[in-house]
């Protein structure tokens, strides 16, 4: 059975046990390799459930693993901002 962990970029559960197999044995390593937490949804879900195969695999402790940096690929813009009817002056 497949187990999907990230369904925003389509990764499952073998995929993340086979990463830590070739050596990329830290959240950070598989955030970047298998673009974990990249989706939509910023990882929300998936980077937990990453962290516990993660441990269970390598022996480590949730607890002490680093949580990867976030970087949201924009700024929030309110959608009022976006549907605005203004109109652009041009320059003359």
């Amino acid at each position: 059975m497949t187990i999907v962990v990230c369904r925003c970029e389509d990764v499952t559960e073998e995929d993340i046990v086979e990463a830590i197999e070739e050596g990329y044995d830290e959240l950070e390593k598989l955030k970047r390799h298998l673009r974990l937490g990249m989706g939509p949804c910023q990882g929300k879900t998936c980077m937990l459930i990453a962290r516990r195969i993660l441990g269970r695999e390598t022996g480590k402790s949730v607890d002490d693993m680093d949580t990867p940096t976030a970087r949201p690929p924009s700024q929030p813009v309110p959608f009022s901002l976006l549907a605005s009817p203004e109109e652009c002056e041009e320059d003359e």
